[in-house]
């Protein structure tokens, strides 16, 4: 009986875990596929095939469900605007967006409760453009490097979604 109530109380937390582990590798898969679009020429409404692909995250409000969208950068800014969205994801389920953290390049000192955050790729090159702006010359212009991603479940696991500058995307 003992042992049946310890294996029953622990299965709820491990498929909380399981759970939340998915919806991770998820985001990250959804970020690489962005990433992918970004640098692989892929057509953008008719015959634009010269479009950079982003992610658009932002801090729920309380109460309000967290999402997160896939973008195609039209105005060639570097970040999201209205209208350009290819996928919007909502995360149910008791699982949310709590934090968003941006690590500084020049400090490397990662600095949370960002309440929103835009990673752009662009081809040729696999990078990633945090939070940062496209100049003239197609670089990107960005004091970040790094942007973390953290979700949780209604029990208090916690996930991050960690991407750098140079395209890496993991989770932990």
């Amino acid at each position: 009986m003992v042992l049946s109530t310890i294996v029953l109380s622990t299965n709820a937390r491990f498929g909380s875990v399981i759970v939340l582990k998915n919806l991770a590798h998820d985001m990250a898969l959804t970020i690489r596929q962005a990433q992918v679009y970004g640098i692989a020429v892929r057509r953008y409404e008719g015959a634009n095939f010269d479009v950079g692909y982003g992610m658009h995250f932002t801090l729920p409000a309380e109460g309000n469900l967290s999402t997160y969208e896939l973008f195609a950068d039209a105005i060639e800014n570097g970040v999201y605007d209205p209208g350009e969205t290819i996928q919007l994801t909502t995360i149910a389920g008791g699982y949310r967006i709590v934090d968003i953290c941006a690590r500084e390049a020049a400090t490397g000192i990662p600095i949370c409760g960002v309440q929103e955050i835009n990673m752009v790729f662009r081809r040729p090159e696999p990078d990633a453009c945090i939070n940062g702006s496209i100049n003239a010359n197609g670089t990107c212009v960005s004091s970040d490097d790094q942007v973390t991603i953290i979700i949780e479940s209604n029990r208090g696991d916690r996930a991050e979604v960690v991407v750098e500058a140079s395209g890496q995307i993991s989770v932990h």
